[in-house]
Parts: C-alpha cells; structure tokens; sequence
C-alpha cells in the first residue's frame, strides 16, 4: 500500500505513530515536502537517518522550500519506480521534481519546491537556498512527462498548493495566503492534466479542498 502525509521537518517523532506500526516491506510512505532530516550533515542527523533504515517500509519525499538543496543535489541520479529520484539510503528516496513514478501500480506525478516567506530572516548557503523554487526546465521537463502519459495520472503530490487552493483556504478561514507563479503553473497544471486526486503539504494543516484536492499534515492518508 502507499501512504501520504504532511512535513515531517526532521522530527523523528513522527515516525513513533501508531499507524506506521503495521507498514511492511511492501508500503511505501510519501511524504508532502519539508522532509527535515538532510539539514546539516551532522553525527545526530545521521544516527536519525540509520534509525530510519531500519523501517521495514519504504520512505519517499518530495522536497518542500527547507530543504539543503546543497546535501540534496550531492546524490547522483538514481532510477527509480520509472522516474529520476536520489538514494538517500536503502529504502529512502528524495522524488525529483515533474517525475512519474509507479508505485504499488498508481501513477504519482510529483513537483516540489516553493518560495520561503521569511526570506529575510534566513541565511543563504545556511538556512535558505535558491534552488527551493523549481527551475523553468523542471516545470518543462514536468509538463512534458505528463504529456507522454496523455495528461493522465492517478495522484499528484506537491508541496505547494495550486492558487485555487490558497483562494479557497483564505476565504474559509480568513489566512492571509501568499501566491507566487509556482501556484499559478500547478493551476495551470490542474486545468490541463486529469487525476483521481491530489495532495499537497506546504500549509501545514489536514483539510479537505474538494473531492479531489486534499491538504495534509499531521494525517497519514491510505490510498
């Protein structure tokens, strides 16, 4: 089975949950972006990451805005489930940004990255870097992966929201919401592709945008 939940920003407590008790060598954990656990290379981090590879499950993540692209761009390509990933460990996989892959036999188009809002607050090279937006040859390389599948996938997983999402967000709950063309290419991308359903991280909540578009957190979805 595949599971999908929200950013886990290096906290190994998340992986005590209950629910990821009964995963086996055949489940896969995708998780939204902020993956938080390649941040600075040091002796603590990397215990964490052999704690994890102890999983019987396999781990994936899209990247979210912080990330170390710098830690993250170290790995060599590696080809995985049909599309360009990088081998954290054994069974732990960064997705690259507008790959499919085809896991326990879905198709997942995957696009990570987006924009920090407290840019300034943050260090380059050290707590921030420029690489968290996508590149115009990754959002390219996105729509032409999806066009060898004729424009239809099983899920879509981000970390950003298409614009439609953040409108619906601010007007329900009064949060201020800030677009950049990130969100304008995954509504782009939401008019023109046809999936059975859609998650995404970045908003740090658990929230149901339509029957077909799901903001997630905290919660570990079954698909």
């Amino acid at each position: 089975m595949v599971y999908i939940t929200g950013d886990t920003h290096g906290d190994f407590r998340f992986f005590k949950n209950p629910k990821l008790k009964k995963l086996t060598e055949d489940d896969t954990l995708i998780i939204c972006g902020d993956f938080g656990f390649l941040w600075n290379g040091s002796e603590k981090e990397k215990k964490v990451l052999k704690a994890l590879e102890k999983k019987k499950y396999v781990i994936c993540f899209v990247d979210g805005t912080h990330e170390n692209f710098d830690i993250l761009n170290s790995y060599q390509p590696y080809r995985y489930k049909g599309g360009d990933a990088h081998k954290i460990a054994s069974n732990i996989y960064h997705l690259c940004r507008g790959e499919i892959f085809t896991i326990d036999k879905k198709n997942f188009f995957v696009m990570g990255g987006g924009e920090s809002e407290d840019i300034d607050m943050r260090t380059e090279g050290e707590t921030w870097w420029k690489e968290e937006m996508p590149s115009a040859e990754e959002l390219m390389r996105g729509a032409k992966n999806l066009k060898e599948f004729d424009n239809k996938i099983d899920y879509v997983l981000t970390y950003e929201a298409p614009a439609i999402a953040k409108d619906f967000i601010r007007l329900h709950t009064n949060r201020e919401m800030h677009l950049t063309p990130l969100n304008t290419y995954l509504q782009e991308l939401m008019k023109a592709v046809e999936y059975k359903h859609w998650y995404f991280g970045s908003l740090h909540m658990d929230l149901n945008i339509s029957k077909k578009m799901t903001a997630v957190f905290n919660e570990i979805i079954e698909l």
